[in-house]
């Protein structure tokens, strides 16, 4: 799942609207915003091929028609479900590759649903799905390369890390498991069954690493946004303020079963928007 389509999830919506992505895109200016809906529309909907339920073959051919389209995009030549974009990438400088990699990224999920990657593989995966998806939107968001690069990086990660630690149920009921094997095995956990591993005691034993991983990785966005203008990072701050307060909530229920689904409050939620809605 992708950074933006986890954000749009993170208040327990499956659209935009009324989703962390949502608030925090609506107080761009109207091209950046445009351009950040054109670039979530592609993630949901090269998520929903990933999460379908069709034969694998089918979601492997969809996917790769999306990158014959954003390198027709590229070509000058765009599909008529890309013609949009194309204005958008001459104004911001979207790259190609930040595209292709997002798709990589979903196809990580089709061939076989990912059970316990090492890490390694995992990081790979938060890079594709999260950070790739970050290095398009620091572009719409005006950030110099360098940090803008440096932003992506971490908070991608630290999104999406949270997203893994928020649905490891959801997860184990579809066949995924995202934890790392190395966790697992240090924990005593030698299965890699996404139900058992679910339902085994010394869960949150697997879970505290990432915890602290997610953290540090939140910690190093915050200082790079330190450095810039309040206007140029008011829309990651939303996005990292949700993700923040959303995993405080996990540490605070605990990773043991029985484990209550977590969501911030619609109170919690505009907090965080009017704290950065004004310049």
């Amino acid at each position: 799942m992708t950074l933006e389509v986890a954000a749009a999830n993170a208040s327990d919506g499956s659209t935009a609207s009324g989703s962390s992505f949502y608030a925090a895109m609506r107080i761009l200016p109207r091209e950046q915003r445009a351009a950040m809906f054109q670039i979530y529309t592609f993630c949901r909907q090269v998520d929903d091929i990933a999460d379908s339920d069709g034969p694998r073959s089918e979601r492997l051919a969809a996917l790769q028609r999306w990158r014959d389209d954003i390198e027709a995009l590229y070509q000058g030549h765009p599909p008529p479900r890309l013609c949009d974009y194309a204005a958008s990438v001459r104004q911001f400088g979207l790259q190609r590759e930040d595209f292709l990699a997002i798709i990589d990224g979903m196809e990580m999920d089709v061939p076989q649903e990912i059970r316990a990657p090492d890490l390694a593989t995992l990081d790979v995966y938060c890079d594709r799905v999260a950070s790739a998806v970050g290095r398009l939107s620091v572009r719409v968001f005006g950030l110099p390369r360098d940090d803008g690069i440096l932003l992506a990086h971490h908070l991608g990660r630290a999104l999406q890390l949270t997203n893994i630690l928020r649905d490891v149920d959801e997860d184990a009921s579809i066949g995924r498991l995202y934890l790392p094997r190395e966790g697992l095995l240090q924990a005593g956990i030698t299965s890699i069954d996404p139900l058992l591993v679910a339902g085994h005691p010394a869960l949150p034993g697997v879970c505290a690493p990432l915890v602290e991983k997610a953290l540090g990785h939140f910690e190093k966005a915050d200082e790079v946004m330190n450095r810039h203008p309040r206007r140029l990072v008011r829309a990651p701050r939303i996005m990292s303020n949700y993700y923040q307060a959303i995993l405080q909530l996990l540490v605070a229920r605990g990773f043991a079963r029985p484990r209550a689904p977590v969501r911030l409050n619609k109170f919690a939620r505009l907090a965080i928007v009017l704290r950065y809605a004004l310049v």
